[in-house]
């Protein structure tokens, strides 16, 4: 399983590649897209589309994990953010992958165990679970490295494919022979 990680950016987009085999994780790529020095928009999202593909031609990820953003204060950078995110979207599904999204706390849980755990304690943990070296400053890089271990992480609970939205009825009737008299 090849799982494609992005943390989406107007200026700043991480990307990782992950590699799982037998339930091992191995780092195959990581790195920062850097178009702050973009002025056009519609270019930096031209950008961001290219690039998306080309790390999917090289890479032919089976999946592709992208962090959604939750909320900010100025909303113009939020449509900005926003416009980011659906296009690295879009990159991905008009190849055919599957798209999962994940909110910010819901992937540092998944790695950390705490939804409220700094980036660089993110950092510190994905770098010794994958046992590789880091720069501090590519903390974008890192995030979405976060992602596609989350995903991963997800993807293997045993949890998987439960919702709390499924009721207990529901529950018995998909696992009758889990019921004891």
């Amino acid at each position: 399983m090849i799982i494609l990680g992005i943390d989406p950016g107007s200026n700043l987009l991480g990307y990782s590649v992950i590699s799982v085999r037998g339930g091992e994780m191995r780092l195959v790529d990581l790195g920062t897209l850097k178009i702050q020095k973009v002025q056009e928009q519609a270019e930096k999202l031209k950008i961001i589309y290219h690039t998306i593909q080309d790390l999917i031609e090289k890479h032919q990820p089976d999946e592709f994990a992208i962090e959604t953003p939750i909320y900010g204060k100025n909303p113009q950078s939020m449509l900005k953010l926003g416009r980011a995110q659906g296009v690295a979207i879009v990159a991905a599904i008009t190849i055919g992958i599957p798209v999962t999204e994940y909110n910010p706390k819901t992937i540092k849980r998944a790695v950390t165990g705490n939804g409220n755990a700094s980036k660089e304690q993110m950092s510190a943990l994905l770098q010794r679970m994958l046992s590789f070296t880091m720069d501090a400053r590519e903390l974008d890089a890192s995030d979405a490295l976060s992602v596609a271990v989350c995903h991963h992480l997800q993807r293997t609970s045993p949890l998987a494919g439960l919702s709390s939205k499924k009721s207990w009825d529901q529950f018995i009737k998909d696992n009758p022979n889990r019921i004891s008299g």
